[in-house]
């Protein structure tokens, strides 16, 4: 899907999608995740030189920035050059931004630049990983193995945070720390380049016969109000990736971050695996609505937290959050566009929550330094609050909208010429997906 296919055999569509492919992206995806939690203590890096909290968030911003610029041209070019090329590039982006910020004597414009390197790549590496992981199964259990792929995201969560939290405390020396922690996610990413490698060594790529951009295929399949819930998505990321380390840091709590990644991804891992039915008996809307409901309990507890152990309370919330949101908004964003163009859908989606990013980080940066952080997160945790109330509200539009997004439940599956199953109607109960609501298959010209 995508069209970047590795033939695999039949019995994929019975159970065997758990094969060697999906455990090599396992162990990359470990990699890729404990390599960009080295760079959680971005922050302390820019105040290292001399920079405020309200200019950590615009460099952020600026890096998503060119993110997006990039996501604007990376699904079409999946789509056309198919996902090995681009996987790749994408990981080599990622190391010269680690590296880049080794040479950052000040905030200047190479700090810039690197960030937008980094940024530019990480958002292409985990794009790739989905669109390839999902061209490997059958449809209807898209949303169960971009699930199980990414609790392997979650062990380089408690990884990567324990060992930036050993590297920064353990040298007291600025610029080796820096240099250690850096170099350390620079040193990561060769490694993930080379497990990319392999792993995409038998795919072959069958381009379309057309690449609309992303903006005609966003118009055609506008994902509605999952865009609300995907840029809260990125502010939960900005609370918790870029102004954490520097809240740990003011309460003199600087064992917090470990402490809060390792409960995060615990929770969040164990949530994934106890829950991973929920899609199917709830169905996209409810896990959605739960999956906020788990991250505005966990900004409102970090207000809370005075001793390093409290740091768990805020990460079960979010784990939990996270656990649920993640692969609903994936899954039913990108199986809003049709199979070929579906490396161009993700990316959308992700392209959403880095949008969040984007619009939260200086925002919330400027709330720190003029108000603190009490502020910021009671003003994290009322928005979330606010989309997940103005999405229930428009509950029964969801459940249209969900039904839209698949083909009827009772139609026989249709399947491609490796077996996979083409009816995307996965995640949802079968009351969301009523025979009236059948919508046109996918495939339209453009013109």
């Amino acid at each position: 899907m995508s069209t970047t296919l590795t033939p695999l055999p039949a019995t994929t569509e019975q159970g065997a999608v758990y094969n060697h492919v999906f455990w090599l992206a396992y162990a990359a995806n470990v990699l890729l995740v404990t390599g960009n939690c080295l760079t959680l203590r971005f922050a302390e890096l820019v105040a290292f030189l001399n920079g405020t909290e309200q200019i950590a968030g615009t460099v952020v911003s600026i890096g998503m920035v060119g993110a997006l610029v990039a996501r604007f041209f990376l699904g079409q070019s999946i789509d056309r050059y198919g996902t090995r090329k681009l996987w790749t590039i994408s990981t080599a982006l990622f190391v010269l931004g680690c590296l880049g910020f080794l040479s950052c004597e000040s905030v200047a414009w190479n700090l810039y630049a690197a960030r937008i390197a980094f940024a530019a790549g990480i958002a292409g590496m985990f794009t790739c990983s989905i669109v390839h992981i999902q061209n490997q199964v059958p449809s209807h259990r898209r949303t169960e193995v971009i699930g199980n792929l990414g609790s392997s995201g979650f062990i380089g969560m408690i990884i990567g945070s324990q060992l930036g939290d050993i590297i920064y405390n353990a040298i007291p020396n600025g610029d080796t720390r820096f240099s250690v922690l850096f170099g350390g996610a620079a040193l990561m990413g060769i490694v993930y380049l080379m497990l990319v490698r392999l792993l995409t060594r038998n795919d072959w790529h069958q381009r379309p016969h057309e690449t609309p951009g992303a903006h005609r295929l966003i118009l055609r399949y506008w994902p509605g109000m999952l865009i609300l819930v995907a840029l809260v998505m990125g502010l939960g990321m900005t609370v918790t990736t870029v102004f954490l380390t520097r809240y740990a840091t003011s309460k003199q709590l600087a064992s917090g971050v470990s402490i809060f990644f390792t409960g995060y991804a615990i929770s969040a891992f164990c949530f994934r695996i106890s829950l991973k039915h929920w899609g199917h008996r709830l169905g996209h809307t409810r896990m959605i609505l739960l999956g906020l409901g788990g991250h505005c309990v966990g900004q409102f507890s970090l207000i809370l937290v005075n001793q390093q152990w409290q740091f768990l309370i805020p990460a079960i919330g979010c784990g939990f959050g996270h656990a649920l949101l993640f692969p609903s908004v994936i899954s039913l964003g990108a199986g809003r566009f049709p199979p070929e163009y579906r490396g161009t859908g993700t990316t959308i989606i992700l392209g959403f929550t880095e949008l969040g990013v984007v619009l939260s980080a200086p925002v919330l940066g400027a709330i720190i330094d003029r108000f603190g952080f009490v502020p910021m997160f009671a003003t994290a945790g009322a928005t979330c609050l606010a989309i997940g109330i103005t999405y229930a509200a428009t509950a029964q539009r969801r459940r249209v909208e969900e039904s839209l997004s698949c083909v009827e439940a009772t139609r026989p599956e249709e399947h491609n010429d490796f077996g996979l199953v083409l009816n995307p109607c996965e995640g949802s109960v079968p009351s969301e997906c009523p025979a009236q609501l059948q919508p046109e298959l996918p495939g339209r010209q453009f013109r």
